[in-house]
């Protein structure tokens, strides 16, 4: 995982602007430029980048970065960068010239994509459970066996424990009217549970369903999905962003964003960790995205077409949402908004 220190990236943005950086009103005396003014590359491209230094200052060294991420640093005027091992999706390339005991910063926006198109798969169903038709299902998480269920809506809100077999709820606790349930998940005896607009998650211990602690979202615009990885918390927001969580403060500390060979890709809601991968759902569609963690990368789309169709059919009866891994059986179970199952499917590559 590409991780930073904001402490560092602090220190060294107050150096390099206190030692006299021209960024500000000051027009600057380079530009930056990307060789046939491309944009868009693929992840491994070459990109070929040049400073203009038409008042021939004296330039000392230039480092580039993507994003926060160090690139490498040269004295030359003319650069290749290697994509190699970085994030994907819309990056802000960032050039700072040291020159003549002071430095200047310059940038681009640039966009990049996957090399490769995303795998298909489709599914088999092997089993089925009942599920509470009325359960407007956001958050669906497995832990030491046991099934964990978050209930959307306003005024309808609900955290459970369910038994997967009989689907009896086996503990429950309800929202206040103005909060809509989202997303949720479970790491260090902790139950962390997402609200959509209301800007706030809260924080519950495992055992008791008592409700110990809240936790702000920073910059992130909602409260859509959650998973984690044993380490770190993810977090989607419906934007293309899928925001990286400390477990201890909950603090948004970086993300990455789901790209494909094409595009980058918006509208991830229920997340889950399967196998070093996040699947994700995107919100009104019947499909489910396979991304990796360290840049964004989906390297695979689950089709779960007509799975609504082996459910109760009523008036309000909604999209797939409902993703939940259990690492101790490696088995796999998806539902719906409404939906009267849930099912253990096996993923098959089309």
């Amino acid at each position: 995982m590409f991780k930073f220190n904001s402490l560092l990236v602090f220190i060294l943005s107050f150096l390099i602007f206190s030692c006299g950086s021209n960024n500000g009103n000051k027009k600057s005396d380079f530009s930056l430029q990307i060789d046939q003014n491309k944009s868009k590359f693929k992840l491994n491209d070459e990109l070929k980048a040049s400073i203009l230094n038409e008042k021939n200052k004296q330039i000392d060294s230039v480092s580039f970065y993507l994003g926060e991420q160090f690139l490498k640093t040269a004295r030359s005027t003319d650069y290749n960068l290697n994509l190699q091992n970085v994030r994907l999706g819309n990056q802000n390339l960032r050039a700072i010239i040291f020159y003549e005991n002071t430095s200047d910063t310059l940038s681009k926006n640039i966009q990049i994509l996957n090399t490769e198109a995303p795998k298909l798969y489709t599914y088999e169903i092997v089993n089925s459970y009942p599920h509470d038709i009325s359960s407007y299902t956001q958050g669906l998480e497995f832990h030491e066996g046991t099934l964990y269920e978050s209930i959307g809506q306003y005024g309808k809100s609900k955290l459970r424990k369910v038994d997967l077999k009989s689907g009896d709820v086996l503990k429950e606790v309800e929202l206040d009217d103005q909060y809509f349930a989202e997303g949720l998940t479970i790491l260090n005896n902790r139950l962390f549970l997402l609200t959509w607009k209301e800007g706030e998650g809260f924080i519950y211990n495992l055992d008791t369903f008592e409700k110990t602690g809240t936790f702000g979202y920073n910059q992130s615009e909602e409260g859509w999905g959650l998973c984690n990885n044993g380490e770190q918390i993810f977090k989607s927001d419906g934007t293309e962003r899928i925001w990286i969580l400390d477990p201890e403060t909950l603090a948004e500390t970086d993300y990455i964003q789901p790209t494909t060979h094409k595009s980058v890709a918006t509208k991830f809601n229920e997340l889950e960790w399967v196998n070093g991968k996040i699947y994700a759902n995107t919100y009104t569609y019947p499909s489910v995205a396979i991304i990796n963690p360290e840049n964004g990368a989906i390297e695979g789309l689950i089709n779960f077409k007509d799975l609504n169709k082996q459910v109760t059919q009523h008036d309000k009866l909604d999209v797939l949402n409902g993703i939940a891994y259990n690492p101790d059986t490696d088995k796999l179970y998806v539902t719906g908004k409404n939906w009267d199952k849930i099912f253990e499917v096996k993923i098959v590559e089309k």
